[in-house]
């Protein structure tokens, strides 16, 4: 039994609670994009951006990232995102936030957050296809 406090204690440190939010406005219709482009932030040195279009060309988007200036022509909706890191050991990432525009309107079309606060982090490709997979699967 006394072996057994130590244990529970190690597995409550290194988990917690996740959080994760989806927001689509009235009348948003995600079904109806079919191109979509990854606004790449001048702060990611990480590649999130590309990340992000390789989920979305596995749901079958046909997805491409890159400055907003190389944006190509006839694009459905710019996926922008904020990816959050943290140090406890390691480098992980703990939050990130997506958003989903019009690209002519700038009008948002959807959001979600995702929030994992656990010590032993996920990968981001395991972060975005979390946030992805609801937003995009389940219109």
């Amino acid at each position: 039994m006394k072996n057994l406090f130590p244990l529970l204690a190690l597995v409550l440190a290194l988990t917690a609670c996740s959080t994760f939010n989806v927001h689509r406005e009235a009348g948003a219709n995600l079904t109806g994009l079919k191109k979509l482009y990854v606004e790449h932030r001048l702060a990611d040195g990480r590649g999130i951006d590309v990340i992000i279009a390789r989920e979305l060309q596995r749901l079958g988007y046909d997805a491409s990232s890159g400055p907003l200036t190389m944006m190509p022509d006839h694009v459905d909706g710019v996926v922008s995102y904020v990816d959050q890191w943290n140090w406890d050991f390691s480098l992980y990432m703990i939050e990130l936030d997506i958003e989903v525009s019009d690209p002519r309107t700038n009008k948002i079309l959807a959001t979600t957050n995702y929030f994992h606060p656990a010590m032993a982090g996920k990968s981001p490709e395991d972060m975005v296809r979390t946030a992805i997979d609801p937003l995009f699967r389940h219109n």
